[in-house]
Order: C-alpha cells, then sequence, then structure tokens
C-alpha cells in the first residue's frame, strides 16, 4: 500500500508543473516501488493567470494583451519497477490553452491552441539506503531522462503548447524518513535543452518536500525552484528587437511554486484518487498562475 500511495501521486504532481516550459527536474520521488508494481494515472489539471512577470516585474495581462489565459491539461502517467531499486516512467500530456476573451496569439493568430505536447522518458535508481534501529531511514537516488516533442504544435507565441525542445534532464535525490511515517525530500536537478527553432536556456531545478503517510493517507507540500543559466528579459530592448512573443521561448524563465498534493485508496488499495493544488510565489518572464488537479490511479503488482 505505502509504495502504491506514493507512485500514484507522480501523476498529479506532473500537472502542476509549468505547461511553457520543460522542467529541469524529471518527474520522480524518493519512493522506489517492489519489483514488478506497475503504476498508471490519468490526471486533469486546470490552472489560469492573468498577471505576469516581465522580467522580475508582476505586472497586468500578459506579454501580448491577450487578457486572461487558461489551460486544462490531461495527463497519461505510467511506472514500472523493473527491479526493487530501478524503475521507469512515461509521461504524455495533452493541453488545451486559450485567450478567456478571443484576442488572437500575435504569432499564431488564434485564440486557442490544442494538442499532444512532449513525450517524456525517464529512467530512475535507489544508489544507497540506510536503515536506523529507530526505524528511520534515508535513501539517496538518481533519476536522468529525455523530453521531446510529438505532437505538431507551434513553439512560438503566448499560446503554444510547449518549446518544441528536446530536453535532457538529470537529478539527485535525497530523502529522509522518520519513525512516524513524515518524509522530508530535497532534489537536484539539471536540464540540457536544444531546438533547431530558438537558443532556449539551460536550467538548474530544486525542489524540497515535507510530508506525511500512513496505510490511508499520503500528502506533502512542495516547493519548486527553476533558475535558467540566460536569456533575455520580456520587456527589454533585446527582446523588443529579437521579435517579442515570437521568441518567447528564448527568455530566461524564473520561477518558485508552491504546491499541495494527497492521494487516498478507494478500492482494494489498487484504485486511489489524487487532488492538488498549486500556485505561483515568485517568477521572471513568468505566468503568476494558480492551478488545481485531479487524478485517477491503478496500481498492479
Amino acid at each position: 500500500m505505502l509504495h502504491k500511495s506514493q507512485r500514484s501521486l507522480l501523476g498529479v504532481m506532473l500537472l502542476l508543473c509549468p505547461f511553457l516550459t520543460i522542467l529541469a527536474q524529471v518527474p520522480v520521488n524518493g519512493f522506489y516501488a517492489k519489483k514488478k508494481t506497475l503504476t498508471v494515472a490519468s490526471s486533469y489539471s486546470y490552472k489560469s493567470y492573468d498577471q505576469f512577470y516581465r522580467g522580475t516585474t508582476l505586472s497586468e495581462g500578459n506579454p501580448a494583451g491577450l487578457g486572461e489565459i487558461s489551460s486544462s491539461i490531461v495527463s497519461l502517467y505510467g511506472q514500472y519497477a523493473i527491479l526493487d531499486w530501478l524503475s521507469t516512467t512515461v509521461t504524455l500530456p495533452y493541453i488545451n490553452v486559450e485567450s478567456e476573451t478571443g484576442e488572437l496569439d500575435p504569432v499564431q493568430n488564434v485564440a486557442q491552441v490544442e494538442g499532444i505536447q512532449d513525450l517524456g522518458l525517464f529512467l530512475k535508481a535507489r544508489i544507497l539506503e540506510k536503515k536506523f534501529e529507530n526505524s528511520s531511514k534515508i535513501t539517496l537516488g538518481g533519476a536522468s531522462g529525455v523530453t521531446f516533442p510529438v505532437g505538431d504544435y507551434q513553439g512560438a507565441g503566448v499560446l503554444s503548447l510547449g518549446n518544441q525542445a528536446t530536453a535532457v534532464n538529470g537529478s539527485a535525490i535525497f530523502q529522509y524518513t522518520t519513525p512516524f511515517k513524515i518524509f522530508s525530500e530535497v532534489q537536484l536537478g539539471y536540464s540540457m535543452r536544444n531546438s533547431s527553432d530558438f537558443d532556449i536556456p539551460n536550467a538548474v531545478a530544486y525542489s524540497a518536500k515535507i510530508g506525511y503517510h500512513n496505510e490511508f493517507l499520503y500528502l506533502h507540500a512542495k516547493l519548486d525552484v527553476q533558475d535558467s543559466m540566460s536569456g533575455i528579459d520580456i520587456g527589454s530592448p533585446e527582446f523588443g528587437a529579437a521579435g517579442g512573443a515570437a521568441i518567447l521561448p528564448e527568455t530566461e524563465v524564473d520561477y518558485t511554486n508552491l504546491s499541495f498534493d494527497f492521494y487516498v485508496p478507494i478500492y482494494k488499495n489498487d484504485i486511489g484518487v489524487s487532488a492538488g493544488y498549486g500556485t505561483t510565489l515568485t517568477g521572471r518572464n513568468y505566468n503568476k498562475e494558480s492551478a488545481i488537479s485531479f487524478g485517477l490511479v491503478y496500481t498492479a503488482r
């Protein structure tokens, strides 16, 4: 039950991540399922914003004056434990993003865009595990993977589904679990992005998480931070000279997001539901947005 609950929440966590950027950290956590455990999750999230960070300055609206922008995301998530210490993960989101006022994207000349975004393939391994006499535990792991576009979407514009970039990602994962089922986790990751159309900045991403679990409930609070290594600011002379909204993927995108997620089993510990809420605390060339999500999870061993 413990392994299934922890694996299941991952699909929801993915949906709370920004849809206009490629994540620098891989979509995994510090728990490890038993060999031959399969988890499949489908999730839905809704997010919207009518404020935007132009550079580091929070302003009303968005870079092209499209008013409030909302998005709906349906995501499929699968994880299979090859061994007790080694697992694979697959992710695939379908996104619908639109201007609520009907204003047209200045690059794509439409008020709504929808389609499949990027396929993600990841591998996670536990490197070290240390158990103590008081039932506390420390684990150290690593993960790597790649995301690449599979949908025929436009990478430029305010209503773009993504950057049309291939990203190679890696992260180190440290977790400490107490005898009272309270755990803390830290991840440090790096993402190398490549696109034939844009010079997209690489980024460092790190996160900190604290949570609790028992046989009836799993929950956590998480802080996600991305720090791009380069890029230009929206509203700067360089941004205007380079094409404005047409080169949004080349901006320096930084953010700090806070999210809360939980999972509960509903049928024989094999089927469960999850839900979450996320919001942007600070950003740079990034949406000031809030999101809610819900998921249905199935786990087989």
